[in-house]
């Protein structure tokens, strides 16, 4: 089965390359470092590293505590973090800089896996939340390295995935030394897909812990003095295509009622920000683009913020956050990170991505989901019109988040042991 799986690794190669180089058109970053993604790059000099891989920007931001954690815990030890996408590796570099060395995950292809080990020399493997890679668990376990699964989550749609191949994942998850799951029902997941009861505990999401940068709250004050501290304002973050539409449409509805209304709208992918700027400005709304114009106006009517890594401000700014990736089958984003600011949020129908957090969030008053998008905009106009009701879901919002923190601290003892051991 591993033999099928490698040379159907092999054959597919050229298609993610090209698709690769597609993607570069319209986001130069996906052209840059290319040969990393094959174990080619430079050896850093360092032994005995701790390696932490983070897919892409949400799931750096959840590793960050625990990233930071390590540092302090094992100052002497080199961190190498790796990610899969430009977007990922830029926000590794905002968070840690030089403090870390960063390379691409290569692709599960044999001689890319030996080349990449040989050359970070790990000492513990932290791969967060869920990357299944054989070739890559194998070359672990080949090495005597323990590997870690922190974070770990397991939709019903990614168990359904990994079906084809199950016996090579049973085999592959053998080689994992524990697996740290976000809650009981990813657990559950995991051992169906053929994890053993004993290498599994819950330990809670990581991104409950994440820092808040104590000028977060203050950037977003900054934020509403400039474009005018009574207006409504509200976000709609990491977007996807087939989102931007019913949010523009459900703008159009808020400003019916509420015509100084202000949409702030974040495209999840770089590649997209101009189509989405084209799309705002076709529907004739007073725009303004962040790389351009800093900050909207008085006037302005939809902001479209075309950079990476400033949510957490515009956030702290809105009165209400939609997250995207949940009006279509995307899975959903983070709802923690508006959460941690007290600001209510509203989110579509497909939120498997982050399942249980989002059910708790909406049970507790800190969220309301919607069925499907024509409800956006009423929804977010009865909450732009509800101060008392804003206050209140902003209130159980912060206190969900602040109830299930310490994921990190449980990580770090399983860290400790397996270092250890």
């Amino acid at each position: 089965m591993r033999f099928l799986y490698t040379l159907a690794m092999y054959l597919v190669t050229p298609i993610i390359v090209m698709r690769l180089l597609a993607r570069g058109v319209r986001y130069r970053g996906y052209h840059r470092r290319w040969r990393e993604r094959f174990g080619i790059f430079p050896a850093p000099g360092i032994n005995g590293s701790l390696w932490v891989h983070a897919v892409s920007v949400g799931e750096v931001n959840a590793a960050e505590p625990l990233v930071k954690a390590l540092m302090l815990a094992y100052p002497d030890a080199p961190l190498v973090v790796t990610t899969v996408t430009p977007t990922g590796s830029e926000r590794v570099l905002q968070l840690f800089g030089e403090s870390v060395h960063s390379v691409y995950l290569p692709y599960d292809l044999p001689f890319a896996v030996r080349s990449f080990l040989r050359k970070i020399r790990p000492r513990l493997a932290v791969i967060v939340e869920t990357e299944i890679w054989p070739n890559l668990y194998f070359g672990c376990r080949r090495r005597g390295i323990p590997l870690l699964i922190a974070n770990a989550r397991l939709s019903e749609r990614s168990l359904r995935g990994y079906a084809p191949l199950k016996g090579l994942v049973r085999a592959a998850l053998r080689c994992v030394s524990h697996i740290a799951a976000q809650s009981r029902t990813d657990a559950a997941r995991y051992r169906l897909l053929g994890a053993e009861p004993t290498q599994l505990s819950v330990v809670g999401n990581l991104k409950f812990d994440m820092p808040l940068p104590a000028a977060t709250k203050g950037g977003g004050q900054g934020f509403r003095d400039a474009w005018g501290t009574a207006r409504p304002v509200w976000i709609a973050a990491s977007t996807h295509e087939g989102e931007e539409m019913p949010v523009l449409e459900a703008h159009l509805k808020v400003l019916e009622r509420l015509p100084d209304a202000l949409l702030l709208i974040a495209p999840r992918h770089p590649e997209r920000f101009r189509q989405v700027e084209g799309a705002v400005r076709n529907l004739g709304f007073t725009v303004a683009v962040r790389s351009v114009d800093g900050l909207p106006g008085h006037a302005t009517q939809c902001f479209v913020i075309d950079t990476m890594g400033e949510l957490m401000p515009f956030y702290a700014s809105a009165d209400v956050a939609f997250v995207g990736g949940s009006l279509v089958p995307i899975g959903g984003h983070n709802v923690l990170e508006p959460a941690a600011l007290s600001t209510p949020v509203v989110v579509g129908p497909h939120t498997f991505n982050f399942e249980e957090i989002t059910n708790t969030l909406v049970q507790e008053g800190g969220g309301v989901r919607l069925h499907e998008a024509s409800e956006l905009g009423d929804a977010v106009r009865a909450l732009l019109r509800d101060g008392n009701e804003r206050r209140q879901m902003g209130d159980c919002a912060r206190h969900v988040f602040e109830s299930e923190r310490g994921a990190v601290e449980r990580v770090m003892r399983l860290v400790d042991r397996l270092l250890e051991e």
